[in-house]
């Protein structure tokens, strides 16, 4: 790998150890507050909204400044987010403003490794992204469910700063005030990030006119044979994925009556098995065999449903790395190629928005009806039977639509096919 990969790496650790570990401060924030079972649930979907809403401008952002700026002042506004949920705004407002970070963080730090690294390196290197993801996922959700816990929490509180009322009086919002010196963390290694050389694609002086340039790019990768089965691939994952981490929690209080500090621990576990899956994927997979994955996430979804005949912790511990474990391996040659296809037709930027756009209306809808069925009474065990069923339904029916474009444009997509494999053993 190249100079600066792995400070690319530490950056997204930290800036990604504070996201997940922020969402276990912000459930038990809500909770503490007794707020209603439908507001913890929506912080799902408030994080992605300004992914969906912005989706057409980050992407050409992204494209116009160095890349390690644009993720250095992402990492600026979810430390304001942080100070907004610290000093008395709504979670929600405040996770919504995080999740803005978040959103033009996102196609800078994708989108820097095609930039950064040849095609035949895109694959290991969305191995050691997502493992890395997936590794701060694991250790956010834990360092947040312990900063919240009776262990480590009175601890922070004893703290008192000389002459100044700090208004930190509760548990949560001591996790809080430590996760915004994890921001600057993940902020300094930003800063250490090299250029590429890569040419800059300056803004437009119309910024709306980024909008019908936006809808282009997301009709061209929908239009492409093997982009639009990537896209449809990643897009169901990510939905299904950012509303399970909340999901789980739920599970876990109702199936063997856990707290948040010891749910958290469950959420970890299927984030320990998605780095697993990740990190095989990356060592055993290449850009020109990516779609035979597919049938894995019809097994993923099935997988699912059985969640809810489980009660006992030494069975749900392995069965739920089992099932992280498909979904890395699922998820990381398919974002691989959807990668690829995207920077060969519209560049990295643009490829990765209009990627978050589409993963991102999924999480918001899925989310957004989860929260709603949640203040409607129903239960973690239904919306678990029904996230199952979305999913295989669903990846079966890619697996036609892939079989479909095989058998009709059989031409285009071995051409397509071709491309990659050139570029993956030549780029």
């Amino acid at each position: 790998m190249k100079r600066g990969f792995f400070t690319i790496m530490a950056a997204q650790f930290f800036s990604s150890l504070a996201d997940n570990a922020l969402f276990v401060a912000a459930v038990q924030l809500l909770r503490s507050a007794q707020a209603p079972e439908w507001q913890q649930a929506a912080l799902v979907p408030m994080f992605a909204l300004f992914y969906v809403v912005l989706a057409p401008f980050v992407g050409a952002y992204a494209d116009a400044f160095p890349k390690g700026k644009v993720m250095l002042m992402s990492n600026g506004i979810k430390i304001v987010g942080c100070l907004l949920m610290l000093f008395g705004s709504h979670p929600l407002m405040a996770y919504a403003v995080v999740g803005l970070g978040a959103a033009a963080y996102s196609p800078a730090k994708y989108g820097i490794l095609t930039e950064l690294l040849p095609a035949s390196q895109l694959v290991k290197a969305n191995g050691w992204i997502e493992g890395l993801t997936i590794a701060s996922i694991i250790l956010g959700v834990l360092l947040g469910g312990q900063l919240v816990g009776p262990h480590i929490s009175p601890y922070l509180l004893s703290f008192d700063v000389p002459l100044i009322d700090t208004g930190i009086d509760t548990a949560p919002e001591a996790a809080i005030s430590v996760l915004i010196f994890v921001y600057l963390a993940a902020a300094w290694f930003n800063t250490r990030i090299p250029l590429t050389g890569v040419e800059m694609r300056p803004l437009p002086t119309r910024i709306v006119s980024l909008l019908p340039d936006f809808w282009s790019c997301n009709k061209r990768l929908w239009s492409d044979r093997l982009g639009q089965i990537s896209l449809a691939t990643t897009t169901l994952f990510w939905g299904v994925s950012g509303n399970l981490r909340y999901i789980v929690l739920a599970w876990a209080a109702l199936a063997l009556g856990y707290s948040v500090t010891q749910a958290s621990s469950l959420v970890g576990v299927v984030a320990l098995g998605t780095a697993v899956g990740a990190v095989v994927a990356s060592l055993r997979m290449r850009l020109d065999v990516a779609t035979r994955v597919i049938p894995l996430g019809i097994a993923m979804g099935l997988l699912v449903i059985m969640l809810n005949v489980i009660s006992n912790v030494w069975v749900a511990a392995p069965f739920l790395v089992l099932l992280g474990g498909l979904g890395g391996f699922l998820v990381v040659p398919m974002n691989a190629l959807l990668q690829h296809r995207g920077h060969n037709l519209m560049g990295a930027g643009r490829s990765i928005a209009v990627q978050n756009f589409n993963e991102q209306t999924c999480i918001l809808v899925l989310g957004g009806l989860y929260s709603l069925s949640t203040g409607m009474g129903v239960s973690a065990f239904v919306a678990i039977s029904a996230f199952g069923v979305l999913v295989a339904g669903c990846m079966w029916l890619i697996k036609r639509w892939h079989a479909r474009n095989c058998r009709e444009y059989g031409g285009e997509v071995d051409h397509l096919l071709d491309i990659a494999r050139n570029d993956n053993l030549h780029g």
